[in-house]
C-alpha cells in the first residue's frame, strides 16, 4: 500500500491505477505510461489567434515572484500593449504593493480580490481577461490553469505547471479542446547567454548536437527554512514528502529548445537517481524548526535519450552550499559550450589537436558580438526595463508573450513544451523508487513532434 500511494502521488488518483505496484513491473510501468497520452491530439502545435491589441491581464499570486512579473509590464502598459485589469493575493499588502506600482503607469485601477483561498476564481470568471498570468505555489498552477482555459482565458503559468502526469495530461486535453495558450513562462530560456547559443546553433557554429548538461543547482536552504518567504513554508514540504528533480525547467527548457525537442526530436526515456540525503536536515537542526526527516535526497541526477540519439544530463540541487549553476552545457561536432562561467571551445577542424583550451578572453567577445541574438540587440534599445528582472530575461520573456498576443501569432512555448519539461519531476521520482530504471516518456504532441520546424524563439516579432 505504500508504493500505491507513490504511485498515485506521483501520477494522480484517477490515471494508471492499474499499474502493478512492484519494483520488478517496469516494463508494465512503461507500458502505461506510453497509453497515457493517447487522447493527445497535437493541435496546439502552431496554434494562434486573432491580434489581441491591448491585453488584458488577471495576476493571482503576488508574493515573491508576482512582485517582480508585475513590474516586467511597465514598457508595455507605458506602450499600450497591455494591462493588468485584476489582482488576486491572500495578503492586502501584496495587493497594495502591485496598486502602488501601477499607480501612473495605466489609467485604469484593477479590481481586488483578496477574501480568501478560492476568491481567485472570481477574478478569473470576469468577462475582460484576456490573458491569466499565475504565480502561486506550486500545487495551484494546474488548478488555476485549467480553470483560466475552462472559462475562455489564455494561461500563463509559473514553473512548474505540473508535478503529476495526470495534471500534464489534463493541461493537455482542456488546452486542445479550448482551444486556448496554455504556457509555462520559463524565463531561462530568455537569458542573453542561453539565446546567444540559440543563434550561435542556427549559425552552424556548434556542427551538430550530441550531448547537454544542465542543471537547477542553487543553495536555497535558508529560504526553505525562512518563516515568511514561502508562505506557510510550502516549498519544504515537498522536500519532506518526495524525492526527485522538483525543479527541472530552468535547465531543461534552454536545453530543449536547442535541441529541437517537439521540433524534429522528443525525449524517448529518463533514468534518475539521488544521492543521500544530508545538507537540507542539517540545516534543519540548527533551527528551531520542527520538520520530520528529510525524503528528497541532496543531488538528483538525471540522464535522458532523445529519439534521435542525443544525451542530457540533469541535475538538482538546493540543499548544497554552492555557487549557483546551471551549468549550461552543449556538446556539438565543431564547438562546446560550458557556462558558469560562460565558456566556448571552437574544434580544430584540421584534427592537429593544438588547441584544447577555451577561447581566450578576446575571440570568445568577437564570437558574442557575432552571434548576439537579435532579440537582444533589438530590446536593448527599446526599454529601460531591460535589466530588471534576473539581469533581462524576466522582460524579455514578458515582452516576447505580449508581442506574440498583440500580433496573433503562435507562442515561444506551446503547452507540450510546457508539460514536457515539467512531466520530468514524476518520472525522476518513479525512477529513483526503481532503482533508477528507465521510465519511457509519454508522447503529448500524437507524434507530431516529428514535424522538423524552427524555434519560435528565433524568430523577429
Amino acid at each position: 500500500m505504500e508504493r500505491e500511494n507513490f504511485i498515485k502521488s506521483i501520477f494522480g488518483t484517477g490515471a494508471l491505477l492499474s499499474i502493478p505496484f512492484s519494483c520488478n513491473s517496469v516494463d508494465e510501468f512503461n507500458g502505461e505510461i506510453a497509453d497515457i497520452s493517447r487522447k493527445c491530439k497535437g493541435n496546439m502545435i502552431g496554434f494562434k489567434t486573432l491580434p489581441i491589441e491591448k491585453v488584458r491581464v488577471g495576476l493571482i499570486g503576488i508574493g515573491n515572484r508576482g512582485k517582480t512579473l508585475i513590474q516586467m509590464f511597465d514598457f508595455l502598459l507605458e506602450n499600450k500593449k497591455a494591462e493588468i485589469v485584476a489582482l488576486c493575493d491572500l495578503d492586502k499588502k501584496n495587493i497594495d504593493f502591485a496598486l502602488n506600482h501601477l499607480k501612473g503607469k495605466q489609467s485604469l485601477v484593477p479590481k481586488n480580490y483578496v477574501d480568501g483561498s478560492n476568491d481567485w476564481k472570481n477574478l478569473v470568471e470576469m468577462e475582460d481577461i484576456d490573458l491569466l498570468l499565475i504565480a502561486t505555489p506550486w500545487e495551484w498552477h494546474t488548478k488555476m490553469a485549467i480553470y483560466g482555459m475552462e472559462k475562455g482565458k489564455h494561461v500563463a503559468s509559473e514553473v512548474p505547471i505540473a508535478y503529476t502526469l495526470e495534471d500534464c495530461i489534463r493541461l493537455v486535453e482542456t488546452a486542445e479542446r479550448t482551444q486556448r495558450h496554455c504556457i509555462m513562462i520559463e524565463n531561462c530560456c530568455y537569458n542573453s547567454e542561453e539565446l546567444w547559443i540559440m543563434n550561435m546553433i542556427q549559425e552552424g557554429v556548434f556542427g551538430k548536437l550530441t550531448h547537454a548538461e544542465c542543471a537547477y543547482n542553487h543553495d536555497l536552504r535558508a529560504l526553505l527554512l525562512h518563516e515568511t518567504y514561502y508562505k506557510d513554508q510550502w516549498r519544504i514540504k515537498h522536500h519532506v514528502e518526495r524525492n526527485g528533480n522538483f525543479y527541472p525547467t530552468h535547465g531543461i527548457g534552454p536545453v530543449s529548445l536547442y535541441m529541437d525537442i517537439g521540433r524534429g526530436d522528443t525525449f524517448k526515456y529518463l533514468t534518475s537517481m539521488s544521492s543521500v540525503e544530508q545538507s537540507l536536515s542539517a540545516a534543519v537542526a540548527k533551527t528551531a524548526s520542527d520538520f520530520p526527516k528529510i525524503k528528497c535526497g541532496d543531488v538528483n541526477t538525471s540522464l535522458i535519450k532523445t529519439e534521435n540519439g542525443k544525451t542530457i544530463m540533469l541535475q538538482f540541487d538546493v540543499h548544497t552550499g554552492r555557487p549557483y549553476s546551471r551549468i549550461n552545457q552543449l556538446v556539438g561536432t565543431k564547438a562546446v559550450h560550458e557556462g558558469y562561467p560562460s565558456r566556448l571551445y571552437i574544434d580544430d577542424d584540421d584534427l592537429q589537436f593544438w588547441g584544447h583550451k577555451w577561447l581566450d578572453k578576446e575571440d570568445y567577445l568577437t564570437f558574442s558580438k557575432r552571434y548576439e541574438h537579435p532579440m537582444i540587440t533589438k530590446l536593448k534599445k527599446v526599454s529601460q526595463s531591460f535589466k530588471q528582472g534576473h539581469g533581462g530575461m524576466d522582460f524579455i520573456m514578458i515582452y516576447r508573450l505580449i508581442s506574440c498576443l498583440n500580433q496573433g501569432v503562435p507562442l515561444d512555448i506551446n503547452v507540450y513544451d510546457s508539460v514536457m519539461w515539467s512531466a520530468i519531476t514524476p518520472l525522476s521520482e518513479l525512477s529513483a523508487s526503481l532503482d533508477s530504471k528507465p521510465i519511457v516518456f509519454p508522447d503529448f504532441t500524437a507524434g507530431k513532434w516529428k514535424e522538423k520546424r524552427e524555434s519560435e524563439i528565433m524568430r523577429e516579432i
